[in-house]
């Protein structure tokens, strides 16, 4: 592959995860206006909120596999055209049942794209690039929710239908390139090569991989699940200012953003056991300094940013393990359930936040209690960083 077509295939895998964050971040920045046109109950929101999670975590798993029969190419254009006209349907949704089945619609076309596009970043990259390339795929995901986030400053909530609009026409213009540009990396042409059988995942010395990935995947999920759809929340029931808390999740994702492309850099060098180091120690450090710490604007910001480029450099890290555990025959059907995994930890964090407050736990105390799922987490990383280097994956 030249070196143009692998800027360009990195390129279309940085957009496509853009489109997923602009989309996640979209739903809720429109539910404001949602609940304004519609007047839904508690419970039909919180239905409308798992029905895109559900939806990518089934998608991820069918896309994974498909792309291992087919090709990674055909899978993710499809999937990319499939998100753009559900997402075009979202916005034409006239009452609240509509809206949830176009967004479990949407997520079932999403949900195929990302696995694709993490493992065509793998394909592409030799050894030595492979997780620089998966970081620079996976930070799209916080760019896109930071560009709806700089929408939302300049709309009306009755103006809720065009993030939906802008969501579905951008992947028309993405599939239109990858039709165009995207050519078929090595290894991802079916012709002459059967995709493996999904046992695959579980023999050859990958059972314990395997579950080890999708439990640090999960546990990863849910802590970046959780304090995306709660923090400004939180940290306002602690007493912080509305601006200070909404400046805190920008933060979030934009300086995560580039921790997790650090993160992803540093693997491919000399400095692997640094920024696997920066990020395990990250995260608990800027849990407690959010739980405990003041609630002054600098510390705020500063715990949240630690915070982001902690949890998003582990997700990178997983997805940068996850791309070499696999052969080129099951790598796809590998990072679908590793993705697939991870919309249960998705699924989960919101839900355990809620209850906890249900219950009358404090902001204080949510926030400390995701601490056993941080060393959890954690723990996940550190097994599969020293069996990537012990236990090489059989060709």
């Amino acid at each position: 592959m030249t070196r143009a077509n692998y800027l360009g295939t990195l390129t279309v895998c940085v957009a496509a995860a853009m489109c997923e964050g602009f989309d996640i971040q979209a739903a809720g920045l429109a539910a404001g206006g949602i609940k304004q046109a519609f007047a839904p109950a508690a419970g039909q929101m919180g239905l409308f909120f798992a029905a895109a999670n559900l939806g990518l975590m089934l998608g991820a798993l069918a896309g994974g596999r498909l792309a291992d029969r087919v090709g990674r190419r055909p899978v993710l254009m499809v999937s990319i055209l499939a998100f753009s006209v559900c997402s075009l349907l979202t916005a034409g949704a006239w009452d609240i049942a509509t809206l949830t089945l176009a967004r479990l619609a949407t997520g079932l076309g999403l949900g195929g794209a990302m696995p694709n596009l993490i493992a065509l970043a793998a394909d592409v990259s030799g050894r030595r690039s492979r997780n620089a390339s998966i970081g620079l795929a996976y930070v799209g995901m916080p760019l896109g929710g930071g560009i709806a986030s700089l929408i939302a400053l300049g709309l009306p909530l009755s103006a809720w239908r065009m993030f939906f609009v802008i969501g579905g026409v951008a992947p028309l213009v993405l599939a239109a390139l990858i039709a165009v540009f995207l050519k078929q990396s090595e290894g991802q042409s079916t012709g002459g090569r059967q995709a493996g059988p999904i046992s695959d995942l579980f023999a050859h010395g990958l059972l314990a991989r395997t579950l080890v990935l999708w439990a640090g995947s999960l546990a990863v999920a849910l802590i970046l699940h959780l304090v995306l759809n709660w923090m400004p929340l939180l940290l306002q029931g602690k007493g912080v200012a509305k601006t200070v808390a909404t400046a805190a999740q920008l933060g979030f994702n934009l300086i995560g953003a580039g921790g997790a492309l650090l993160a992803g850099i540093g693997l491919d060098t000399r400095w692997r056991g640094f920024s696997l180091a920066g990020a395990l120690v990250a995260v608990p450090l800027a849990v407690l300094a959010l739980a405990q710490g003041p609630s002054a604007p600098v510390p705020v910001a500063a715990a949240a940013a630690l915070l982001g480029a902690g949890i998003l450099a582990q997700a990178v890290i997983l997805y940068g393990v996850a791309g070499d555990a696999y052969p080129e025959t099951i790598r796809g059907t590998g990072m679908g359930a590793v993705v697939g995994s991870s919309r249960v930890g998705s699924l989960a964090g919101p839900s355990v936040a809620g209850a906890l407050l249900a219950a009358g736990r404090t902001p204080t105390e949510v926030l400390t209690s995701l601490l056993p799922v941080v060393v959890a987490a954690a723990a996940c990383l550190v097994w599969l960083s020293w069996r990537s280097k012990t236990a090489p994956v059989p060709a």
